[in-house]
Protein backbone atom coordinates (compact mmCIF):
# COMPACT_ATOMS: atom_id res chain seq x y z
CA UNK A 1 0.00 0.00 0.00
CA UNK A 2 1.76 3.38 -1.09
CA UNK A 3 2.54 6.00 1.59
CA UNK A 4 3.11 9.49 1.97
CA UNK A 5 4.83 11.05 4.65
CA UNK A 6 3.87 14.69 5.90
CA UNK A 7 6.81 16.37 7.56
CA UNK A 8 7.62 19.39 9.62
CA UNK A 9 4.02 20.30 9.85
CA UNK A 10 2.49 22.68 12.13
CA UNK A 11 -0.88 20.45 13.06
CA UNK A 12 -4.16 22.26 14.05
CA UNK A 13 -6.24 18.73 14.74
CA UNK A 14 -9.59 19.98 14.50
CA UNK A 15 -10.28 20.86 17.72
CA UNK A 16 -7.55 22.03 19.90
CA UNK A 17 -6.24 26.05 19.77
CA UNK A 18 -2.77 24.95 21.00
CA UNK A 19 -1.00 23.40 17.45
CA UNK A 20 2.19 21.59 17.94
CA UNK A 21 5.04 22.00 15.62
CA UNK A 22 7.40 19.76 14.12
CA UNK A 23 5.16 16.82 13.81
CA UNK A 24 5.16 14.09 11.10
CA UNK A 25 2.12 12.33 9.92
CA UNK A 26 1.84 9.30 7.93
CA UNK A 27 -0.53 8.38 5.14
CA UNK A 28 -0.84 5.33 4.47
CA UNK A 29 -3.52 4.40 1.30
CA UNK A 30 -6.72 6.49 2.74
CA UNK A 31 -5.90 6.53 5.86
CA UNK A 32 -4.34 8.33 8.42
CA UNK A 33 -1.50 5.77 10.15
CA UNK A 34 0.81 7.57 12.42
CA UNK A 35 0.94 11.04 14.00
CA UNK A 36 4.44 11.73 16.27
CA UNK A 37 6.70 14.49 17.33
CA UNK A 38 9.91 12.48 16.57
CA UNK A 39 10.88 11.39 12.94
CA UNK A 40 8.49 8.17 11.72
CA UNK A 41 10.86 5.41 10.00
CA UNK A 42 9.02 4.93 6.66
CA UNK A 43 11.59 4.10 3.94
CA UNK A 44 9.25 3.71 0.97
CA UNK A 45 6.98 6.89 1.37
CA UNK A 46 7.20 9.81 -0.29
CA UNK A 47 8.34 12.72 1.69
CA UNK A 48 7.26 16.15 1.61
CA UNK A 49 8.39 18.80 3.69
CA UNK A 50 5.25 20.70 4.87
CA UNK A 51 7.85 23.42 6.09
CA UNK A 52 6.40 24.24 9.48
CA UNK A 53 2.87 25.31 7.81
CA UNK A 54 -0.36 24.65 9.45
CA UNK A 55 -1.68 21.16 8.38
CA UNK A 56 -5.29 20.82 9.37
CA UNK A 57 -8.09 18.35 8.21
CA UNK A 58 -10.35 19.20 5.06
CA UNK A 59 -12.87 21.68 5.65
CA UNK A 60 -16.83 20.56 5.62
CA UNK A 61 -19.63 22.35 4.04
CA UNK A 62 -22.94 20.82 5.54
CA UNK A 63 -25.38 22.63 3.51
CA UNK A 64 -25.09 22.59 -0.31
CA UNK A 65 -27.62 21.72 -3.26
CA UNK A 66 -25.21 20.19 -6.13
CA UNK A 67 -27.88 20.39 -8.58
CA UNK A 68 -29.18 23.96 -7.72
CA UNK A 69 -27.85 25.45 -11.49
CA UNK A 70 -29.50 28.64 -11.27
CA UNK A 71 -31.53 30.79 -8.42
CA UNK A 72 -34.67 30.89 -10.30
CA UNK A 73 -35.85 27.12 -8.31
CA UNK A 74 -38.58 27.11 -11.80
CA UNK A 75 -35.73 27.69 -13.99
CA UNK A 76 -34.06 24.70 -12.36
CA UNK A 77 -36.76 22.83 -12.61
CA UNK A 78 -37.15 22.91 -16.29
CA UNK A 79 -33.58 22.41 -17.12
CA UNK A 80 -33.01 18.48 -17.31
CA UNK A 81 -31.05 16.22 -15.73
CA UNK A 82 -27.69 16.79 -17.61
CA UNK A 83 -27.79 20.54 -17.68
CA UNK A 84 -27.87 20.23 -13.86
CA UNK A 85 -25.18 17.44 -13.55
CA UNK A 86 -22.92 19.79 -15.19
CA UNK A 87 -23.84 22.80 -13.31
CA UNK A 88 -23.26 19.80 -10.34
CA UNK A 89 -19.22 18.87 -11.62
CA UNK A 90 -18.51 22.52 -11.70
CA UNK A 91 -19.49 23.39 -8.55
CA UNK A 92 -18.34 20.25 -7.02
CA UNK A 93 -14.55 21.02 -8.54
CA UNK A 94 -14.78 24.20 -7.30
CA UNK A 95 -15.67 23.10 -3.61
CA UNK A 96 -12.64 20.90 -3.71
CA UNK A 97 -10.08 23.19 -4.68
CA UNK A 98 -10.82 25.68 -2.33
CA UNK A 99 -10.11 22.54 0.51
CA UNK A 100 -14.25 21.07 0.57
CA UNK A 101 -13.12 17.76 0.86
CA UNK A 102 -16.03 17.05 2.20
CA UNK A 103 -19.87 18.13 1.19
CA UNK A 104 -23.27 17.23 2.87
CA UNK A 105 -26.16 17.67 -0.09
CA UNK A 106 -29.02 18.83 1.92
CA UNK A 107 -31.83 18.65 -1.28
CA UNK A 108 -31.62 16.86 -4.27
CA UNK A 109 -28.68 14.84 -4.09
CA UNK A 110 -28.59 11.53 -5.12
CA UNK A 111 -26.96 7.61 -5.81
CA UNK A 112 -25.97 8.52 -9.48
CA UNK A 113 -23.94 11.61 -8.65
CA UNK A 114 -22.56 10.31 -5.27
CA UNK A 115 -21.90 6.71 -7.06
CA UNK A 116 -20.17 9.04 -10.17
CA UNK A 117 -17.55 10.90 -7.57
CA UNK A 118 -16.92 7.50 -5.50
CA UNK A 119 -15.85 5.73 -8.83
CA UNK A 120 -13.64 8.65 -9.90
CA UNK A 121 -16.08 9.54 -13.20
CA UNK A 122 -16.21 13.01 -11.95
CA UNK A 123 -14.03 15.16 -9.41
CA UNK A 124 -15.07 16.53 -5.87
CA UNK A 125 -14.94 15.99 -2.47
CA UNK A 126 -16.83 12.93 -0.30
CA UNK A 127 -20.06 13.20 -0.55
CA UNK A 128 -22.87 12.78 1.93
CA UNK A 129 -26.89 13.44 0.45
CA UNK A 130 -30.18 13.55 2.22
CA UNK A 131 -31.89 12.76 -1.20
CA UNK A 132 -35.81 14.81 -2.28
CA UNK A 133 -36.45 16.86 0.61
CA UNK A 134 -40.13 16.41 1.66
CA UNK A 135 -42.42 19.06 2.07
CA UNK A 136 -46.35 19.19 2.53
CA UNK A 137 -48.35 21.19 0.19
CA UNK A 138 -47.98 24.71 -0.27
CA UNK A 139 -44.82 24.25 2.01
CA UNK A 140 -41.34 25.26 1.04
CA UNK A 141 -41.00 22.71 -1.36
CA UNK A 142 -43.87 23.18 -3.25
CA UNK A 143 -42.71 25.54 -6.02
CA UNK A 144 -45.96 26.23 -7.76
CA UNK A 145 -47.36 29.50 -8.10
CA UNK A 146 -50.58 30.08 -7.25
CA UNK A 147 -52.06 29.70 -10.79
CA UNK A 148 -50.81 26.24 -10.93
CA UNK A 149 -53.42 23.18 -10.38
CA UNK A 150 -50.95 20.19 -11.48
CA UNK A 151 -49.39 18.10 -8.43
CA UNK A 152 -47.76 15.07 -9.24
CA UNK A 153 -46.88 12.86 -6.57
CA UNK A 154 -45.52 9.62 -5.83
CA UNK A 155 -41.78 7.94 -7.02
CA UNK A 156 -42.79 6.40 -9.82
CA UNK A 157 -40.73 7.97 -13.09
CA UNK A 158 -43.41 9.59 -14.77
CA UNK A 159 -43.22 12.41 -12.64
CA UNK A 160 -42.59 14.14 -9.35
CA UNK A 161 -43.44 18.13 -7.76
CA UNK A 162 -39.82 19.21 -8.71
CA UNK A 163 -36.32 17.58 -9.36
CA UNK A 164 -35.14 18.13 -5.28
CA UNK A 165 -38.47 17.64 -3.57
CA UNK A 166 -41.51 15.51 -2.84
CA UNK A 167 -45.04 16.75 -1.57
CA UNK A 168 -46.19 14.50 0.99
CA UNK A 169 -49.38 15.16 3.53
CA UNK A 170 -50.25 12.73 6.09
CA UNK A 171 -48.29 10.04 8.37
CA UNK A 172 -48.97 7.21 5.76
CA UNK A 173 -47.46 9.76 2.71
CA UNK A 174 -44.61 10.71 4.57
CA UNK A 175 -44.03 7.51 6.48
CA UNK A 176 -43.53 6.02 2.84
CA UNK A 177 -41.56 8.82 1.33
CA UNK A 178 -39.09 8.47 4.21
CA UNK A 179 -38.41 4.68 3.49
CA UNK A 180 -37.95 5.49 0.09
CA UNK A 181 -35.15 7.83 0.35
CA UNK A 182 -33.46 5.91 2.71
CA UNK A 183 -34.02 3.04 0.41
CA UNK A 184 -31.97 5.39 -2.19
CA UNK A 185 -29.58 5.90 -0.14
CA UNK A 186 -30.34 8.85 1.38
CA UNK A 187 -27.79 9.59 4.87
CA UNK A 188 -30.57 11.91 6.42
CA UNK A 189 -33.44 13.35 5.75
CA UNK A 190 -34.21 17.16 5.26
CA UNK A 191 -37.87 18.11 6.35
CA UNK A 192 -39.22 21.97 5.21
CA UNK A 193 -40.42 22.74 8.60
CA UNK A 194 -41.13 26.46 8.17
CA UNK A 195 -41.52 28.91 5.46
CA UNK A 196 -38.76 29.89 2.85
CA UNK A 197 -37.63 32.85 0.86
CA UNK A 198 -37.17 30.70 -3.21
CA UNK A 199 -41.10 29.60 -2.51
CA UNK A 200 -43.34 31.26 -4.05
CA UNK A 201 -46.71 30.79 -1.51
CA UNK A 202 -45.52 30.33 2.30
CA UNK A 203 -45.22 32.87 4.50
CA UNK A 204 -41.79 32.80 6.04
CA UNK A 205 -43.29 32.81 9.47
CA UNK A 206 -45.71 29.39 8.41
CA UNK A 207 -45.08 26.37 10.88
CA UNK A 208 -45.04 23.35 8.54
CA UNK A 209 -46.10 19.41 9.00
CA UNK A 210 -47.96 18.45 11.63
CA UNK A 211 -46.60 17.07 14.89
CA UNK A 212 -47.74 13.39 13.94
CA UNK A 213 -46.55 14.00 10.66
CA UNK A 214 -42.54 15.25 11.94
CA UNK A 215 -43.23 12.31 14.67
CA UNK A 216 -43.30 10.04 12.43
CA UNK A 217 -40.33 11.07 10.12
CA UNK A 218 -38.15 11.54 13.16
CA UNK A 219 -39.23 7.95 14.57
CA UNK A 220 -38.19 6.18 10.75
CA UNK A 221 -34.74 7.97 10.84
CA UNK A 222 -33.94 6.90 14.65
CA UNK A 223 -34.73 3.26 13.51
CA UNK A 224 -32.45 3.33 10.94
CA UNK A 225 -29.74 5.33 13.35
CA UNK A 226 -29.82 8.48 11.35
CA UNK A 227 -31.51 11.82 11.82
CA UNK A 228 -33.92 14.69 10.54
CA UNK A 229 -32.59 17.98 9.65
CA UNK A 230 -35.12 20.86 9.13
CA UNK A 231 -35.17 23.73 7.67
CA UNK A 232 -36.29 26.34 9.21
CA UNK A 233 -36.34 30.73 9.62
CA UNK A 234 -38.37 31.79 12.58
CA UNK A 235 -37.32 30.73 16.11
CA UNK A 236 -40.75 29.45 17.05
CA UNK A 237 -40.31 27.02 14.32
CA UNK A 238 -37.08 25.65 15.46
CA UNK A 239 -38.11 25.11 19.14
CA UNK A 240 -40.95 23.09 17.63
CA UNK A 241 -38.27 21.04 15.57
CA UNK A 242 -36.34 20.52 18.34
CA UNK A 243 -39.65 19.80 20.61
CA UNK A 244 -40.15 16.98 18.35
CA UNK A 245 -36.86 15.20 17.97
CA UNK A 246 -35.21 17.17 14.56
CA UNK A 247 -31.24 16.75 15.39
CA UNK A 248 -30.49 19.39 13.05
CA UNK A 249 -31.67 23.35 12.52
CA UNK A 250 -30.58 24.52 8.39
CA UNK A 251 -30.55 28.17 8.42
CA UNK A 252 -32.16 29.40 12.21
CA UNK A 253 -31.36 32.74 10.91
CA UNK A 254 -34.60 34.66 12.80
CA UNK A 255 -34.16 32.19 16.68
CA UNK A 256 -33.87 34.46 19.45
CA UNK A 257 -31.90 34.15 22.59
CA UNK A 258 -34.52 32.40 24.33
CA UNK A 259 -34.82 29.45 21.58
CA UNK A 260 -30.71 29.54 21.07
CA UNK A 261 -30.58 28.27 24.69
CA UNK A 262 -33.63 25.90 24.38
CA UNK A 263 -31.41 23.74 21.02
CA UNK A 264 -28.21 24.16 23.47
CA UNK A 265 -30.01 22.47 26.14
CA UNK A 266 -31.23 19.91 24.33
CA UNK A 267 -28.35 18.87 22.18
CA UNK A 268 -29.28 19.94 18.81
CA UNK A 269 -27.63 21.53 16.44
CA UNK A 270 -27.82 24.53 13.80
CA UNK A 271 -26.34 25.15 10.26
CA UNK A 272 -26.48 28.74 9.32
CA UNK A 273 -25.90 29.87 5.66
CA UNK A 274 -25.21 33.58 5.18
CA UNK A 275 -23.28 33.10 2.12
CA UNK A 276 -26.21 32.33 0.05
CA UNK A 277 -28.08 35.22 2.12
CA UNK A 278 -26.14 38.29 1.09
CA UNK A 279 -25.21 36.66 -2.66
CA UNK A 280 -29.07 36.92 -2.83
CA UNK A 281 -29.21 40.64 -1.52
CA UNK A 282 -26.27 41.82 -3.63
CA UNK A 283 -26.86 40.00 -6.77
CA UNK A 284 -30.78 38.37 -6.52
CA UNK A 285 -32.03 40.76 -8.45
CA UNK A 286 -29.54 40.92 -11.70
CA UNK A 287 -29.58 36.89 -11.62
CA UNK A 288 -33.56 36.59 -11.92
CA UNK A 289 -34.40 35.80 -8.27
CA UNK A 290 -38.38 36.69 -7.90
CA UNK A 291 -39.55 40.15 -6.65
CA UNK A 292 -41.35 38.31 -3.81
CA UNK A 293 -38.56 36.26 -2.74
CA UNK A 294 -36.05 38.84 -2.24
CA UNK A 295 -38.67 40.98 -0.08
CA UNK A 296 -38.21 37.64 2.09
CA UNK A 297 -34.34 37.32 1.80
CA UNK A 298 -33.77 40.83 3.10
CA UNK A 299 -36.04 39.87 6.38
CA UNK A 300 -33.67 37.03 6.25
CA UNK A 301 -30.66 39.09 6.44
CA UNK A 302 -31.93 41.74 8.52
CA UNK A 303 -31.79 39.17 11.87
CA UNK A 304 -28.57 36.68 10.58
CA UNK A 305 -26.22 38.43 12.37
CA UNK A 306 -27.98 38.77 15.38
CA UNK A 307 -29.22 35.12 15.65
CA UNK A 308 -25.84 34.15 15.57
CA UNK A 309 -24.72 36.10 18.36
CA UNK A 310 -27.19 34.53 20.06
CA UNK A 311 -26.46 31.17 19.16
CA UNK A 312 -22.79 31.81 20.36
CA UNK A 313 -23.84 32.97 23.52
CA UNK A 314 -26.13 29.98 24.18
CA UNK A 315 -23.33 27.53 22.91
CA UNK A 316 -25.27 26.26 20.31
CA UNK A 317 -23.31 23.60 18.36
CA UNK A 318 -23.18 25.35 14.98
CA UNK A 319 -21.97 23.71 11.68
CA UNK A 320 -20.80 25.38 8.59
CA UNK A 321 -23.16 25.92 5.58
CA UNK A 322 -23.23 27.88 2.54
CA UNK A 323 -26.98 26.85 0.53
CA UNK A 324 -25.34 28.42 -2.76
CA UNK A 325 -27.75 28.13 -6.11
CA UNK A 326 -25.78 28.73 -9.48
CA UNK A 327 -23.29 31.17 -9.99
CA UNK A 328 -23.07 32.08 -6.58
CA UNK A 329 -21.51 28.63 -5.90
CA UNK A 330 -18.37 30.56 -6.12
CA UNK A 331 -18.60 32.21 -2.77
CA UNK A 332 -18.41 29.27 -0.73
CA UNK A 333 -15.61 30.73 1.05
CA UNK A 334 -17.39 33.87 1.79
CA UNK A 335 -19.30 32.25 4.89
CA UNK A 336 -15.76 32.38 6.68
CA UNK A 337 -15.88 36.41 6.24
CA UNK A 338 -19.33 36.88 7.30
CA UNK A 339 -19.27 34.35 10.30
CA UNK A 340 -15.90 36.07 11.80
CA UNK A 341 -18.21 39.50 12.58
CA UNK A 342 -19.29 36.92 15.14
CA UNK A 343 -17.03 34.19 15.74
CA UNK A 344 -13.39 33.74 16.43
CA UNK A 345 -10.86 31.94 14.32
CA UNK A 346 -10.99 28.85 16.53
CA UNK A 347 -14.74 28.40 16.75
CA UNK A 348 -14.93 28.76 12.82
CA UNK A 349 -11.94 26.44 12.52
CA UNK A 350 -14.00 24.08 14.40
CA UNK A 351 -17.37 24.72 12.77
CA UNK A 352 -15.64 23.52 9.34
CA UNK A 353 -14.26 20.64 10.67
CA UNK A 354 -14.63 18.51 13.94
CA UNK A 355 -18.55 19.85 14.47
CA UNK A 356 -19.39 19.22 11.28
CA UNK A 357 -17.72 16.02 11.17
CA UNK A 358 -20.33 15.16 14.52
CA UNK A 359 -23.38 16.43 12.57
CA UNK A 360 -22.39 14.35 9.91
CA UNK A 361 -22.15 11.19 12.86
CA UNK A 362 -18.37 10.61 11.41
CA UNK A 363 -16.53 11.55 14.58
CA UNK A 364 -12.79 10.16 14.47
CA UNK A 365 -13.44 9.84 10.57
CA UNK A 366 -13.53 12.99 9.21
CA UNK A 367 -13.11 16.68 10.44
CA UNK A 368 -9.28 15.78 12.43
CA UNK A 369 -6.19 14.71 12.30
CA UNK A 370 -6.08 11.58 14.01
CA UNK A 371 -4.59 8.20 14.01
CA UNK A 372 -7.16 5.99 11.69
CA UNK A 373 -9.58 8.84 10.26
CA UNK A 374 -9.74 9.46 6.51
CA UNK A 375 -7.06 11.19 5.11
CA UNK A 376 -8.51 14.34 4.47
CA UNK A 377 -6.05 16.82 4.93
CA UNK A 378 -5.42 21.02 3.91
CA UNK A 379 -1.93 22.61 4.28
CA UNK A 380 -2.57 26.36 5.35
CA UNK A 381 0.01 28.84 3.87
CA UNK A 382 -0.17 30.66 7.64
CA UNK A 383 -2.03 30.33 10.41
CA UNK A 384 -5.35 30.66 10.22
CA UNK A 385 -5.96 30.54 13.93
CA UNK A 386 -5.01 34.12 13.57
CA UNK A 387 -6.34 35.07 10.37
CA UNK A 388 -9.44 33.01 9.64
CA UNK A 389 -9.03 35.15 5.95
CA UNK A 390 -6.48 32.54 4.55
CA UNK A 391 -9.24 30.53 4.33
CA UNK A 392 -11.65 32.52 2.42
CA UNK A 393 -9.30 33.06 -0.62
CA UNK A 394 -10.99 30.07 -2.82
CA UNK A 395 -8.01 28.02 -1.96
CA UNK A 396 -5.08 30.57 -2.86
CA UNK A 397 -3.15 29.94 0.02
CA UNK A 398 -3.54 26.31 0.50
CA UNK A 399 -0.56 24.60 -0.47
CA UNK A 400 -1.79 21.03 -0.14
CA UNK A 401 -4.87 19.44 -0.98
CA UNK A 402 -5.32 16.05 -0.07
CA UNK A 403 -8.52 13.53 -0.25
CA UNK A 404 -8.72 10.00 0.53
CA UNK A 405 -4.59 9.90 0.63
CA UNK A 406 -5.16 11.39 -2.77
CA UNK A 407 -2.75 14.84 -3.35
CA UNK A 408 -5.50 16.75 -5.24
CA UNK A 409 -3.05 20.14 -5.15
CA UNK A 410 0.09 19.90 -4.28
CA UNK A 411 2.71 23.50 -3.64
CA UNK A 412 5.33 21.84 -1.50
CA UNK A 413 7.63 19.87 -3.41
Amino acid sequence: MSQILLENARIFDGFNESCPEGMSVLIEGDCIREISATPIKAPDARRIDVAGKTLMPGLIDLHIHAYFSDVNVKKVDLSDIPYRTAHAVRMLNHALDCGFTTLRDIGGGDWSLAMALSDGLIRGPRYFYAGNVLSMTGGHGDNRTPGEAHHHKGYCSCGSTNFACKVVDGVDECLKAVREELRRGAHCIKIMASGGVASPTDPLWMNQFREDEIRTIVNECVERRTYVAAHCHPAHSARRSVDLGVRCIEHGTMIDAETAAYVAEHGAYVVPTLAITWALVERGAGLGFPPQSLDKIRIVQAASIEGLDHMRTAGVKLGYGTDLLGSTYVEQCREFTLRSQVFSPIELLRQATSMGAEILMQDGKLGCIAEGAHADIIVVDGDPLTNIDLLAQDGRRLDLIMRAGEIIKNRLD
